[in-house]
């Protein structure tokens, strides 16, 4: 490369740079409460039953507070458990009424139903009503939203709209679902949080993930669906007794604190 050619790379390179909104450069390190060194958060889809069941008693033993994204149809089966959970201080977010995902799914094919057949009003209306519910049978006002199925889009092809704006205006947060990273505090987008499976995964693999997501200073958001014996949509119970143990040695550098402590806590400090 001559000299001329270098000198003009250069100048494109800084002209690109300041053409974009740097958020977040001017922060390498960032501290958690007590000098924890990473964030994480238990979090949990759908309002299972075995959430009540079996999950929120390992959680309430060991003293901790996970974060439950639920759908009301759920919440009726186990309605008297889930007001108690948000009685003891577990964070209870809004996962949709219709639980509508692509519809390439097989399970929403044969009802003729997706994502792709609807549009931004009448998905935030589904989302609302979840929401008028909650206040209304769980006494709570969600701060904290999970996309079911990770999906983040209403229409097809030229018609496609993003719903993530829509989650930006009624809660602080929605949590997205099987990424490959986990969240830089000083620069991670609140209404598109990366989550992380815990699902299907033994202990040691699960903190084999976590040395990989954690990188410096991350915030690792961990999502599940089932609690009790592992299998593809279900978080074992004995995994997820030895990783709350795992996490609350402070030798191992995390503070474990719901989705919305976290992210309270990132936006005051970052």
């Amino acid at each position: 490369m001559n000299k001329l050619m270098a000198a003009t790379f250069f100048t494109l390179s800084v002209s690109s740079c300041a053409g974009t909104k740097d958020v977040g450069s001017d922060k390498v390190e960032f501290t958690y409460p007590n000098g924890a060194q990473y964030a994480i958060s238990l979090s949990f889809d759908d309002a299972r039953s075995s959430q009540v069941d079996v999950g929120i008693p390992i959680l309430d033993k060991h003293g901790v507070k996970g974060t439950f994204y639920v759908n009301p149809q759920f919440v009726e089966q186990r309605l008297t458990g889930w007001q108690q959970a948000a009685n003891n201080g577990h964070e209870l977010g809004n996962h949709t009424s219709s639980h509508l995902c692509t519809g390439n799914f097989a399970w929403l094919r044969k009802d003729n139903r997706g994502l792709e057949q609807v549009d931004l009003d009448w998905l935030k209306e589904d989302i609302e009503a979840t929401t008028r519910y909650m206040k209304k049978h769980l006494n709570v006002e969600p701060k904290s939203f999970a996309y079911p199925c990770g999906n983040t889009f209403v229409g097809r092809g030229k018609e496609v709209r993003s719903y993530v704006p829509l989650i930006a205006e009624l809660f602080k947060t929605g949590r997205t679902w099987l990424d490959e990273t986990a969240n830089n505090p000083t620069y991670t987008d609140f209404a598109q949080l990366a989550g992380n499976r815990m699902d299907g995964m033994s202990f040691e693999e699960i903190k084999a993930q976590l040395d990989l997501l954690k990188e410096t200073n991350k915030w690792i958001i961990l999502a599940g669906h089932d609690v009790g014996e592992k299998s593809m949509y279900t978080t074992d119970k004995d995994a997820l007794e030895a990783l709350i143990v795992y996490l609350k040695d402070p030798k191992n550098g995390y503070w474990l604190a719901t989705v919305d402590e976290v992210a309270t806590y990132i936006e005051k400090n970052r």
